[in-house]
């Protein structure tokens, strides 16, 4: 028999059968017995009505411990009593896998554990409805981040995790001994990606793990985390690039909002798909900052009050959540951002602020060979021994 999940079982009113999962809770009310029982689709009522069901499909019930796994085969009905709206009332019932009494932490979510005993027993902390839902909106958003570069002709890569090279500005390594030589776990996959582009590829993409050795414990600052990285060619400027991550933004939101409603409710959020993100210069982000009390000199980056600054006044004036600020400064951007003509003090990139937190960073690349080489030379970078990427720029890159 095929297996229902919870969440359906009422598209089975009236019929045979299967549910699998983890005892919530058991009740006993004398002549009547339940059990709920929670899969990753939600929760359904197992109803044992003494006078109905067999004696030893009745007794389990004695015997069940909570988070105990179960297989129960029985008849779908609809049930106005049932907070679900269905009940399934069993014919057999097979213990699978008997759980341990007491679990170190409640997983129902109604006793609160300290966070080291829930990091300690981890598997048990995410076995509630709210935890999966996390995951759920999750997955749906990588879902729809590989739908939108799909439909935008972006191809999908994997690239190397343990190497010899660096590039990624200001970005600490993990050095790791590969087999007796000096490597490290890639910090991003700029490198590769650039490769990709200039061996005709055009537009790649790649949804991996990215390492970073800062020692900082602040929300900004992530040892290992999922990146989302794109590299696209044949662009105008770095409004191209933006356009490719409000694109991205708005779909997964959009998908999100679609098909997360009831993982939403759960967590009290909703979601809001900004009709158009507001791009600002740092010239123009400087000028609200000192108008609020902030003044930063030209050269220097957006701190955290700055950008705390910016949220409030944007979502003040104009209800955006969300703002670009391009044009940042030559000297807190890397060698290889492309620099404007008509401003050199300044490169050709951007960061997206969320609620005051970045949450994307891009620019238009320097793809000029000579140009390139003389901005690496102003850094203090040894341009000449980075062998392996100056040849990308040598042989034609959009």
């Amino acid at each position: 028999m095929k297996r229902v999940y919870a969440n359906e079982v009422a598209k089975y009113h009236n019929k045979k059968v299967l549910v699998q999962g983890w005892v919530q809770e058991t009740r006993d009310f004398g002549g009547i017995r339940f059990i709920i029982l929670k899969d990753r689709s939600g929760y359904t009522q197992i109803t044992l009505p003494k006078k109905v069901v067999p004696k030893d499909v009745y007794n389990v019930v004695e015997n069940l411990t909570k988070e105990s796994v179960i297989y129960v085969w029985g008849t779908a009905k609809k049930s106005a009593k049932a907070k679900v709206g269905s009940e399934v009332i069993p014919e057999k019932i097979e213990i699978v896998s008997l759980a341990k009494a007491p679990t170190p932490i409640d997983t129902s979510g109604k006793i609160e554990s300290d966070l080291a005993k829930r990091l300690d027993h981890r598997f048990l902390d995410v076995r509630n409805k709210k935890s999966i839902a996390l995951f759920t909106i999750r997955s749906k958003m990588f879902k729809a981040c590989v739908e939108y570069f799909d439909l935008n002709r972006f191809m999908n890569i994997n690239t190397p995790k343990i190497t010899t090279i660096g590039v990624e500005s200001g970005a600490e390594l993990f050095e790791v001994n590969y087999f007796g030589r000096k490597a490290y776990l890639a910090q991003s996959p700029q490198i590769y990606k650039q490769m990709f582009v200039a061996a005709g590829f055009e537009r790649v993409y790649e949804i991996a793990p990215v390492y970073r050795a800062e020692k900082s414990h602040t929300a900004q600052h992530l040892t290992e985390f999922i990146g989302i990285d794109f590299e696209q060619g044949f662009i105008e400027s770095e409004q191209d690039v933006m356009d490719t991550v409000e694109g991205l933004i708005k779909h997964i939101l959009k998908r999100v909002k679609e098909e997360c409603e009831e993982e939403l409710e759960l967590w009290d959020r909703s979601v809001k798909i900004p009709k158009k993100i507001p791009r600002i210069t740092m010239r123009e982000a400087k000028e609200i900052l000192a108008e609020k009390g902030l003044r930063l000199p030209d050269e220097e980056d957006l701190n955290l009050e700055a950008q705390k600054i910016l949220a409030e006044y944007f979502i003040e004036k104009k209800h955006a959540e969300l703002v670009f600020v391009y044009y940042y400064p030559w000297a807190v951007r890397p060698f290889y951002h492309m620099k404007p003509e008509q401003d050199p003090s300044v490169t050709k990139s951007f960061d997206l602020l969320w609620n005051g937190i970045e949450v994307a960073t891009g620019a238009q690349r320097e793809h000029r060979y000579e140009v390139l080489k003389k901005q690496a030379e102003e850094k203090g970078v040894n341009f000449d021994a980075m062998e392996v990427y100056a040849e990308i720029f040598q042989y034609g890159c959009p």
